[in-house]
């Protein structure tokens, strides 16, 4: 039985998954550079207001992302 991927804006705040693939390779190194690479175990911080952007712990720090581009990248969550 194979694990049930799914896209970082779909994260709860406080759960967390780890990073597998990206759906946008245009955006794959951009992604990578801010050190959202596959392997990586991110957390959900928190959302603004009114949804969007919202804010993940991922390589030590604390990143904000639009809620479009989290949907770029897929996750197993823990």
């Amino acid at each position: 039985m194979s694990t049930p991927i799914f896209t970082l804006d779909q994260l709860k705040p406080g759960e967390s998954g780890k990073i597998v693939s990206f759906n946008d390779e245009e955006n794959a190194l951009k992604f990578m550079e801010m050190g959202c690479t596959p392997g990586e175990v991110v957390l959900m911080d928190s959302y603004a207001p009114l949804g969007d952007p919202l804010a993940i712990i991922v390589s030590g720090y604390k990143l904000s992302l639009r809620r479009s581009e989290a949907a770029y990248i897929n996750i197993e969550k823990n």
